[in-house]
């Protein structure tokens, strides 16, 4: 037991923390960018069963909540990346620096997992709306593109805080 205890504590907690990180902006950004698409994919195909020639409008529509995963993956590439784990280099990450690793991936998460999921909710909307009139391919596909500001602002949260990180 108490050489158990002695392995936990020697532990170096600032990588761990960045790994931490690095997963959970992938995990909450795919999570969310996932169960979107998902939705708006169901409407789009039963549209398109009805009006294949829309398929063009659904597909950027059904696409648009899948950005938020990109985002939570950019800023896991930006976490490895400063924290030196890309590229086989020694990974010393202070408990500071890891801390604001994992702040970083958790603003990024949970930005992009609230956006992706409420985007996916306009554009399944959307996407009945353009089912019933066709003329509002493009105001639908920007009504849908509006709730992206918010995933992009904690994108930008995001990308500072490991910024600092980096000089921590």
């Amino acid at each position: 037991m108490e050489e158990t205890l002695q392995s936990v504590s020697s532990i170096e907690w600032g990588p761990v923390l960045a790994i931490l990180g690095a997963f959970l902006a992938v995990f909450l950004g795919g999570l969310g960018s996932s169960l979107a698409i998902g939705q708006a994919g169901q409407k789009a195909a039963g549209v398109m069963a009805e009006k294949p020639n829309l398929f063009g409008s659904l597909l950027v529509l059904t696409a648009l909540p899948g950005s938020q995963g990109i985002y939570g993956l950019l800023i896991a590439i930006f976490i490895l990346s400063g924290a030196g784990m890309l590229g086989g280099g020694d990974a010393a990450v202070s408990m500071n620096a890891g801390m604001m690793y994992l702040v970083s991936g958790l603003v990024i998460g949970f930005a992009a997992l609230s956006s992706a999921v409420l985007q996916g909710r306009v554009v399944t909307a959307s996407v009945g709306a353009l089912a019933r009139e066709e003329s509002v391919a493009g105001k639908a596909v920007t009504m849908s593109v509006i709730i992206e500001a918010y995933a992009i602002f904690g994108l930008l949260v995001a990308i500072f805080i490991a910024l600092a990180a980096n000089g921590a």
